[in-house]
């Protein structure tokens, strides 16, 4: 087990005042020594703490008094102190087993913690879930959490986990939804497998088992280049066709039954169907954005103004391995100063030696020629990116705007979603780009201003701006004028 490690403390805070500082490992609080930050904000929320900690190999005591709720005003380095709760299914569909030799050891470990579920929004199987942890998870309130479903059927998420607890771990599910626990499900569809006649089968069963989970995903499989499973390929077109069928047939017997749609197809559906994304309205609120649910239909709504601000919390299959629990328990995507120099960021900083601000605060490469702010702008993003910019960059009216795709042979086969760009293969493509230009880069793709392979925003061979992923900052960056509102009648 190891000890939480203090990296950041609040100036001005109860944990400032009582002299608790930077770099302080906790070896207790009033004597207890958590599991994880969840256990550790349950005890912090006392109006008095005694932290015994252990500086510079010494041990002493802070005593932290404050207001009963008030924030203790310090962050540590983990989410989890005692040990991760690793998976032992075989899926032949997971990512972890895709991903090619040299990375970064962390990002190889495989998690079935409901913890990180409901840290992260990580799914959790549920084959190693106990009455224990069922306690925990009703005692503290622990919700949502998120779980993968992928087959209702016994013999089929057996066969899918590669694990016989498959057959029998959703009654985990069954006793979450019994305690009024929010959950969230999904289906990774992989063709041949589990779609198609399966894929109905399940569906009717979430309505006949589990019709009080929150939502339900259905994504598709990701296939890298560096599987090897014999089973495993991308859907084709029909197949595709074919599951955003099934689910908006379902999406009508759900809201029939149970008055809400219940079951979403992700957005990379409808670009492998070819066909439009549902109208904003049928997403519900959005409650699976961060699964890929309608985030193309929220950019969008961003993008012209239509939508309020979405705080978009880093959520993501490598999300807590480079996470410290900071807001949201998600780590910042950047440092918030720009590369190279510990300048802050903010709206108005200048580019290019001007004073005009250039957006919601972009981090920009330093020690090296910048672009003029008039200069012609390059939108970097994945296949995917590019499908669903295009019609919106296509009505901006400048003609000096174009998508730079960038695509991923780093992972390889049908890896396409934005958040899986790597700076090896961003640096490919910018080394071919004109320079001069303004480069735009979402912060998607980026967790503590690292890229997946371990590159940085400074190793590329263009200077870049490093813009919020959302339509608003896009549009902001683009130096767009949000349109103007309809006059009321």
């Amino acid at each position: 087990m190891s000890l939480p490690r203090v990296i950041a403390v609040a100036p001005g805070s109860p944990a400032a005042r009582a002299g608790l500082v930077e770099g302080d490992e906790i070896l207790s609080l009033d004597g207890v020594q958590p599991r994880d930050v969840i256990e550790w904000h349950l005890l912090v929320d006392e109006p008095e703490v005694v932290l015994d900690v252990r500086r510079g190999g010494l041990e002493r005591q802070v005593t932290v008094t404050k207001r009963s709720g008030e924030p203790l005003g310090a962050d540590v380095d983990a989410a989890i102190f005692d040990e991760v709760q690793t998976c032992d299914n075989h899926c032949e569909f997971c990512f972890i087993y895709q991903l090619p030799p040299g990375m970064r050891r962390s990002l190889y470990l495989k998690d079935d913690d409901y913890r990180l579920s409901f840290l992260y929004g990580n799914f959790t199987t549920l084959t190693r879930f106990t009455e224990i942890d069922l306690e925990r998870v009703v005692s503290e309130g622990l919700s949502p959490l998120y779980v993968s479903i992928h087959a209702t059927d016994p013999e089929v998420r057996a066969d899918l986990l590669r694990n016989r607890r498959g057959a029998t771990s959703l009654r985990w599910l069954r006793a979450l939804l019994d305690h009024d626990v929010t959950v969230h499900g999904q289906i990774v569809v992989c063709p041949g497998v589990n779609d198609g006649a399966v894929l109905a089968d399940t569906l009717a069963g979430v309505l006949d088992e589990y019709p009080e989970l929150a939502s339900l995903a259905v994504v598709p499989l990701g296939i890298s280049d560096h599987s090897d499973e014999s089973r495993m390929r991308p859907h084709s077109l029909a197949e595709a066709e074919t599951v955003v069928d099934i689910v908006e047939d379902w999406q009508d017997v759900y809201r029939t039954v149970l008055g809400h749609r219940l079951v979403y197809a992700a957005d990379e559906y409808y670009l492998l169907a070819r066909r439009p994304f549902p109208a904003a309205e049928a997403y519900e609120g959005f409650a699976m954005h961060e699964d890929g649910i309608g985030m193309a239909r929220t950019f969008e709504a961003e993008f012209h103004g239509a939508a309020d601000d979405v705080t978009r919390p880093q959520a993501g299959f490598f999300a807590w391995v480079d996470g410290a629990p900071a807001e949201g328990y998600r780590a910042p995507r950047t440092t918030g100063t720009t590369c190279g120099t510990s300048a802050p960021i903010g709206p108005d900083v200048p580019l290019g030696g001007t004073s005009e601000p250039i957006g919601p605060g972009v981090p920009v490469q330093l020690g090296r020629r910048r672009p003029a702010p008039d200069a012609p702008i390059g939108v970097l993003t994945a296949p995917y990116g590019a499908q669903v910019l295009a019609p919106l960059l296509a009505g901006v009216e400048r003609d000096d705007v174009r998508i730079v795709e960038v695509p991923n042979r780093f992972f390889g086969g049908n890896i396409g979603v934005t958040g899986l760009m790597v700076g090896e293969d961003v640096a490919r493509v910018l080394a071919e780009q004109p320079a001069g230009h303004r480069y735009l880069l979402p912060d998607v793709c980026l967790s503590q201003d690292r890229f997946l392979d371990g590159t940085t925003v400074a190793d590329l061979p263009r200077p870049v701006e490093v813009v919020p992923t959302d339509g608003a900052a896009l549009r902001a960056a683009l130096g767009l004028p949000l349109p103007a509102s309809p006059t009321p009648a």
